[in-house]
Parts: C-alpha cells; sequence; structure tokens
C-alpha cells in the first residue's frame, strides 16, 4: 500500500470530514430513507431515490476517508528545517519576470487549496521546487507556459 503524505493539519481535517459523515449525516439520510419508505410505493418515490443515491455517495466517501487515513504518512512540518524544499515548506517565489512574489506551502493532494496557498506535492509547481535550496532560480511548466521563478524563503511553520 502507498503511503500517502500529509500534515497534521490535513490529517485533522480528513478526521473531523469522517467523524461528520459517520455521525451526523449517515443518520440524518437513515432517517430521510425511512420517512420516504414510510410514504408507501418505492418505486415511483422520488424521495425515497433521492435519499439513497445520498446514502451511497456519503457511504462511497466514508470509505474514501478511511482508505486515505488509513494510509496516511503524517508529516509534522514544526519538527522540519533547512533551505532545501521539502514536502510542508513554505517556500516564497519572485517572478523573475514580473517581480510578483507568491507564497505557497506543499502539502498532500488531499489538502491542497490553491486559494488558500496550498499546492498538492504533486503538482507541477512543487515538483519543479522539491529539492532546491534557497537562492535558487526554477523554471515551472504552466499551461500558460515556461515561468522562471527565484526562491527567497523556505520555512517549515
Amino acid at each position: 500500500m502507498e503511503k500517502i503524505p500529509m500534515t497534521v493539519g490535513g490529517h485533522v481535517a480528513l478526521e473531523a470530514e469522517l467523524k461528520q459523515r459517520q455521525q451526523i449525516e449517515r443518520p440524518r439520510i437513515i432517517s430521510a430513507i425511512s420517512e420516504a419508505r414510510a410514504h408507501g410505493d418505492l418505486s415511483e418515490n422520488a424521495e425515497y431515490h433521492a435519499a439513497k443515491e445520498q446514502q451511497a455517495l456519503n457511504e462511497g466517501r466514508i470509505a474514501d476517508l478511511e482508505d486515505k487515513l488509513s494510509r496516511a504518512e503524517i508529516i509534522d512540518v514544526a519538527k522540519l528545517s533547512g533551505d532545501v524544499v521539502k514536502f510542508g515548506a513554505t517556500v516564497t517565489l519572485v517572478d523573475e519576470d514580473t517581480e510578483e512574489e507568491r507564497r505557497w506551502q506543499i502539502v498532500g493532494d488531499m489538502e491542497a487549496d490553491a486559494k488558500a496557498g496550498r499546492i498538492s506535492i504533486s503538482s507541477p509547481m512543487a515538483r519543479a521546487l522539491i529539492g532546491k535550496k534557497l537562492g535558487t532560480s526554477v523554471e515551472v511548466v504552466t499551461p500558460k507556459g515556461a515561468r522562471s521563478y527565484e526562491i527567497t524563503d523556505v520555512r517549515f511553520v
């Protein structure tokens, strides 16, 4: 089984979603199915079919979360240090063409959220940055073409 790297925060968020789906969503859906079943003929009961579909989606997500959590390799970023980019690093980059500064944290696939400044370890940007040292220039191929960035800061927070 392949391990899935994730930060402590990402693991906590997945556990919270799993708990919410098991303890709140599952009973709510079961109640909706029971209520719809009480209305009679199930073959033409849209409420029943909708509740059963919700149940299937919820149970599928629960199974997915349980799988991911069982294979999680939790990396405590606060215990890392150095000036080489690796999983969990928060990297400050300066676009060498526009001088625009960007800050990204490299996280697991399940935690990625570009709007919050977190990119997946498997993204082209993260793959280009991994193993590079502070002060290094990195070229990243993006959908908009190749871009060059200078690594101006590497932190583990």
